[in-house]
């Protein structure tokens, strides 16, 4: 089994925060989740999260702001954005900023949990002393 991720999930629905909690956390995950992206960042400056799952488009700091904050405070973790307004264009600058992944809402789970799954492994075998960056092309 992998090791357990410490996982960050950060959108003003708190549907959204219920469900992808009660699903990662049946993974063995460990999960925090906020509506307030404000508190959500006092959280990431205080605390290092493996992966930070958050929306676009929130009141106060928007998702592009989280990813710029996480990356530049912890650029090992990974960052997956979420949004119930995708364009190309949104998804092209969360891409250009650093985000795993971009998902359009509303989203299947078990892509989220998919994605999460491969980020875990890819991440495993840094408990061998191996470094997680991979060289060479696809």
């Amino acid at each position: 089994m992998t090791s357990k991720l410490r996982i960050l999930v950060l959108d003003d629905e708190r549907i959204v925060c219920d469900r992808v909690q009660a699903a990662l956390e049946k993974l063995g995950f460990g999960v925090e989740t906020y509506t307030d992206s404000r508190r959500a960042l006092e959280r990431v400056a205080a605390e290092r999260f493996d992966v930070v799952v958050t929306d676009l488009k929130m009141p106060g700091v928007d998702g592009i702001d989280v990813l710029k904050f996480v990356r530049q405070h912890h650029p090992a973790t990974r960052v997956v954005v979420i949004t119930g307004f995708a364009t190309n264009e949104s998804a092209e600058e969360a891409l250009n900023q650093g985000a795993v992944d971009f998902i359009s809402k509303p989203f299947r789970l078990s892509h989220l949990r998919d994605l999460i799954l491969r980020i875990a492994e890819e991440r495993s075998p840094r408990a061998d002393g191996r470094d997680d960056h991979r060289s060479g092309g696809d």
